[in-house]
Order: C-alpha cells, then sequence, then structure tokens
C-alpha cells in the first residue's frame, strides 16, 4: 500500500501541502491538466523553488487575476464571496476522477460546518472569504488530485501545531487558531510550538483532518520519496512541511479504527438518512443502521459510525444534536484492509474506473466504479444492470 505522511513542524496550509507534492514527485503538468478541468479561470499556478531558514523547499503559488479576481496585490480584497453549493456544483462539473470528486467535496462539506458552527448559520448558508476564493479552492481540489496522481491510498499527518498570537479577520482581530480552525481540529491531535503566528489555516486544517486516517505518529514505512512544501511567512525555524511517499511494511494495511454507536427507539425514520449523510460528510468511513428488539418487545436501531481515532469527537456530537439519543458509546478497533488502487480500463462501452484490492499482490477484486457505469448507461440507452454486468465482464481479465 502506498502511504503518504505528512510532518508539520510549522504547520499546514494549503499551498505547503501542494509544494510538498510537487517536490516529492507529483507531475507537474499532470498536475495542471487535473486542475485545469475545473470550470474556473482568472488564476495561474506557479512552483519555484526557495529557501527557508536554510532549507531548499518548493513554493507553489496561485496568482489570482482576471475574471475571478483582480490583478496584481489587489487580487484577494476581489475575490467572491461563494456559497458551500455554488463549490460543490463546481467540483461535480469538473469531470474529475471519482475518488478525487468525492474528497475534494467532503472537505469543502467539513469546512462550511465549521464556519456554520462558529457563525450560528448552515452549512448551505455560509459564504465563504477566504476559503472560498479561488486559491482556496484550487489548493484544496490540487491536494486532493495530487495524491490521487500519486497513487497514495493512506494519509497521515504528524500533530499539528496550532500557533498562536492574533490575525486581522474581517470583523477585526481574531485569535489564533481561528475559529473555523478550532473547529475542525477537535479531536485532533495538537501542540503547541510556542510560535505566536498563524500556523495552520483552515484549508490546510480541512485538507488534512478530512483525509488523513490518522494523525499522530509515523506509521510504518519504508520511505521512497521526501518532499519539502515552502509556507509564505519567514520564521525562525524552517517554515516548511515535509512530505514522507513510501509503501507500508508487511503489517501496513492493518489501522486502528474506533467504531462509534447510539441505540434509538424513539426517533422518526425520516430522519435518519440526513444524519448518516452528515456522519459521511464529516468523515464516518463507514455508517449503517441495524435493527434491534429492545426491552418490553419495543423495535429500536443502532446508529453504527467507523472512524478515525481523530474523528470521534465530532461524529459523537453530531450523533448527539442530529438524533434523540442522549448517549453514544465508542470502541477501539484494529482492521486490515487490502492494498487498493484505481485504473482505468477500456471496456467495450468506453473507458471505465476499476478498483482493484490485492492479496499478497495478487488481484483479488475489481470493482468498477458505480458512477461510471450509470454515465454510460445513461449514454448507451442501456439498462444499468446490463452496463455492469458488460463492463464486469470486460474487466474479468484483471483477474487474471
Amino acid at each position: 500500500m502506498k502511504v503518504a505522511y505528512f510532518d508539520c513542524p510549522s504547520g499546514a496550509a494549503g499551498d505547503m501541502i501542494m509544494g510538498a507534492l510537487v517536490d516529492a514527485g507529483l507531475d507537474w503538468a499532470a498536475l495542471l491538466a487535473e486542475l485545469g478541468k475545473l470550470p474556473l479561470t482568472g488564476y495561474r499556478l506557479e512552483r519555484r523553488e526557495v529557501q527557508r531558514a536554510g532549507f531548499r523547499a518548493t513554493k507553489v503559488d496561485v496568482h489570482v487575476h482576471g475574471a475571478d479576481g483582480a490583478s496584481g496585490g489587489a487580487a484577494h480584497a476581489h475575490h467572491p464571496h461563494r456559497t458551500l453549493p455554488v463549490i460543490l456544483d463546481l467540483i461535480a462539473r469538473a469531470g474529475l476522477p471519482p475518488a478525487v470528486e468525492r474528497a475534494a467535496a467532503r472537505t469543502f462539506e467539513r469546512l462550511a460546518e465549521a464556519e456554520a458552527r462558529v457563525h450560528g448559520t448552515t452549512p448551505a448558508e455560509v459564504r465563504f472569504h477566504d476559503v472560498g476564493a479561488v486559491d482556496a479552492i484550487v489548493d484544496v481540489v490540487g491536494a486532493c488530485a495530487g495524491l490521487h496522481l500519486l497513487g497514495v491510498e493512506a494519509v497521515h499527518a504528524s500533530a499539528l501545531p496550532v500557533g498562536g498570537g492574533q490575525v486581522h479577520g474581517p470583523h477585526g482581530p481574531i485569535p489564533v487558531p481561528g475559529p473555523a480552525t478550532a473547529e475542525l481540529l477537535r479531536g485532533v491531535p495538537v501542540v503547541d510550538t510556542g510560535v505566536r503566528r498563524e500556523l495552520v489555516t483552515p484549508t490546510g486544517a480541512a485538507i488534512l483532518t478530512t483525509l488523513c486516517a490518522t494523525i499522530g505518529r509515523m506509521p510504518p514505512m519504508t520511505v521512497r520519496a521526501v518532499g519539502y512544501g515552502a509556507g509564505t511567512m519567514d520564521l525562525e525555524t524552517p517554515n516548511v512541511l515535509r512530505l514522507f511517499l513510501g509503501e507500508s511494511e508487511d503489517d501496513a494495511g492493518l489501522e486502528r479504527i474506533v467504531q462509534v454507536e447510539a441505540t434509538i427507539d424513539d426517533m422518526s425514520p425520516q430522519l435518519y438518512e440526513p444524519l448518516m449523510e452528515r456522519l459521511r460528510a464529516a468523515g464516518a468511513l463507514d455508517v449503517w443502521l441495524t435493527p434491534v428488539i429492545m426491552k418490553k418487545s419495543r423495535p429500536g436501531v443502532v446508529l453504527t459510525a467507523l472512524a478515525a481515532p481523530g474523528g470521534v469527537d465530532g461524529l459523537v456530537r453530531l450523533v448527539l444534536a442530529e438524533s434523540t439519543t442522549i448517549g453514544v458509546r465508542w470502541t477501539g478497533y484494529a482492521r486490515r484492509r487490502l492494498p487498493r488502487e484505481l485504473v482505468t480500463v477500456e471496456t467495450s462501452l468506453g473507458p471505465v474506473t476499476f478498483k482493484l484490492s490485492r492479496l499478497d499482490g495478487r488481484v483479488v477484486t475489481a470493482t468498477p466504479e458505480f458512477d461510471e457505469v450509470r454515465r454510460l448507461a445513461d449514454e448507451r440507452g442501456l439498462s444499468v444492470r446490463q452496463t455492469l454486468d458488460r463492463i464486469r465482464a470486460d474487466g474479468r481479465r484483471l483477474l487474471e
């Protein structure tokens, strides 16, 4: 399994994450091609080598101009404010690989939920300021696309330094970490390194807390590449984010997860679906319902969600807020996952992405992306079942 570990001694921001990916070997032209799919104009992406307190690193900058901003240094002041539905529609229309689209959408959904809690509104009504601007959209999609292009199957990160002091927000000075960043860091290991600056941005926090399976210690891995992504500020220590790319050892695939549960017997069935959707958007690895018979033969439902250890607090709060239960329990488990990868197969109906699982290096399952199957069925005027059967037959050669 190919894994990535972000070492964040000086914090994390979207541009630092992209810089580290590029420095570790991400093909620049391939990244530009993926970002070029976004129906988004008015920006230019630049990479350059810089020095940060004696360390060489790659700096990636998003220069905003033209249709989506002003030219020169005033660009940030003229970024359009976008709502979550607008950003999700923009991502959906890009034609990105399904895994990239899901990861980018989930990252912005978590940003919206954090902003909504801070400002006392709903995620759909949040009008993004910094995080909704062109550069943040590029940062989020670029990070998700970069990890996908590198074939990374599991992402991990170190504990995040919270920073301190104050920064200037749209309504005046605000404490560091900012309110939205603080919300995103719920349940995540953090450290105080004594630096009185904003070290973790909302975008950086959203990317790492959404995509990472664990935050804390580096997992066992054989390191194949190391990349350094530069931050913007000059600090006394090197302002870089370090990325280790490698392969898991024989025990990789073994990871820690937490099972969150609540038993409910007094809630309208209509409320379960939106609750399950919000749990998935908040980072749940899986969610399901199990019917049970309780005392006095009352019918009930056990709501179960799986989460990375760092995401438990957010899911527990969501279950308590969105359901009628007054108690939630959770238990830690170890699980082993087969190494997986995505490949594009030329089928008789067109190219389709397959998810492969391997055991001891041999492909044991090959599953087509169902959204692509449905799209081909609609385009060819075929039933979804017939389309799925044909595509599965074409993909069986992957198992040979």
